[in-house]
């Protein structure tokens, strides 16, 4: 049964030869169009999502071509949700084997897959969820991947549980090519979502108030580029275009909160000290001394640089309980399926909602802590008060990448 009420997508200007969409006759017959790109079978089974999204979000959806880096618990997740969601493809990369370690909180794997490819292994259980879907897999080691037209072949890359240093060398990859890049892990109980959409337009759709959207700047990342209405239901809905600019993640290591928190003793006490443990974490793989603190003399050199971060954020010394630090460092190397279950559905629907260019994405960094179930999202990026957010130039995708 057709959803009577589901907004229409926004359409550019109509050309020559084609139907103007600002009006209700324009619309259908976009709209028309944009079905016929999809099989009878595709909307039956996509239904409930096209009518929450949108027809014109579910093309780009199922022609989205997906990299997705590090086959573990939480890129299972990402996996499940993202081929159930019905994209194009999806390049499972991995050139580690199967351990028994792995064999906890990945459904993709069995004891037969022991000593296998990882990505291998899990492919044929993905690809099992939905058949439409292409599933490839890449079993070379891509950390150090310098050939930018590699990375011009995906939309969106995706790389989970990995050092920095390799995540930065994706993450620079990918903004060379200009596309979309997030980066996830999952400790234990705790962990977080990292977004770099370069320079990302997206549209909001909600009910007109009394008071006027201006057109201009919103925050020091994001702006409004026009304001659209319709009549739908009796009511006035505002169609609200923004743009959110972005930062790397090698910047973001080091970036500053925010001024309205930075300048509020209120709202620092408040700062999960998650944000100065996956910080102090990042930093610590930074200087090469291993992915995780294994002894006591590492433990160390971890809770110094821990200190130093949260000095670094303004934060009050009493919020970084040692309790906290201690449950931190417990957890590091572990997979807890309920964990990565939650990061796993928040990332696939965030990059939903950035293949749809619909709803506000994720700016920059969320965490999870699943201890208190809380997910604070923090926006960090290396700029003054009152100063935009210095976009990185792009440079001819040809350029080799600088691995840092």
């Amino acid at each position: 049964m057709t959803d009577l009420t589901e907004p229409w997508p926004i359409l550019p200007p109509a050309t020559n030869g084609s139907f103007r969409a600002d009006d209700a006759a324009g619309q259908t017959i976009a709209a028309t169009v944009e079905v016929e790109k999809i099989s009878a079978d595709e909307i039956a089974l996509y239904d409930r999502q096209i009518r929450l999204w949108g027809v014109t979000a579910q093309e780009k959806i199922r022609t989205a071509n997906i990299l997705l880096v590090s086959i573990k618990a939480l890129a299972n997740e990402i996996a499940k949700n993202l081929v159930l969601a019905g994209i194009g493809s999806i390049t499972l990369a991995d050139h580690e084997v199967v351990t028994e370690d792995d064999l906890g909180a990945q459904f993709f794997i069995s004891d037969a897959d022991v000593g296998k490819n990882r990505a291998a292994a899990a492919a044929p259980n993905v690809q099992k969820l939905n058949p439409r879907v292409k599933v490839k897999v890449l079993a070379t080691d891509i950390r150090n991947e310098q050939d930018a037209a590699f990375y011009s072949a995906y939309d969106i890359i995706i790389a989970t549980d990995m050092d920095f240093l390799s995540t930065s060398a994706l993450n620079a990859g990918a903004r060379i090519a200009r596309k979309p890049f997030y980066a996830g892990a999952s400790h234990g109980m705790y962990g977080y979502i990292f977004a770099d959409l370069i320079e990302h337009n997206f549209v909001i759709e909600r009910e007109k108030s009394n008071r006027a959207t201006q057109v201009g700047p919103e925050s020091t990342t994001r702006r409004v580029m026009g304001v659209q209405m319709k009549r739908e239901s009796g009511k006035v809905v505002e169609l609200v275009s923004k743009q959110e600019l972005y930062s790397p993640m090698m910047l973001v290591k080091d970036s500053p909160l925010p001024v309205e928190i930075a300048s509020n003793a209120r709202r620092l006490k408040k700062v999960h000290p998650l944000l100065t443990c996956v910080r102090a974490l990042w930093e610590y793989q930074r200087n090469g001394h291993g992915m995780y603190p294994m002894n006591t003399e590492h433990l160390e050199v971890f809770t110094t640089i821990a200190k130093l971060k949260h000095q670094e954020l303004l934060l009050p010394v009493e919020s970084l309980k040692a309790e906290f630090l201690r449950s931190f460092l417990q957890n590091l190397g572990s997979e807890l399926a309920p964990v990565t279950a939650f990061l796993g559905g928040q990332l696939a629907q965030d990059v939903i909602n950035v293949l749809g260019q619909r709803e506000q994405p994720i700016q920059n960094l969320m965490l999870f802590d699943g201890e208190d179930s809380v997910g604070p999202v923090y926006t960090l990026h290396p700029i003054f008060p009152g100063t935009p957010v210095p976009i990185i130039p792009s440079v001819p995708v040809n350029a080799p990448i600088m691995v840092v």
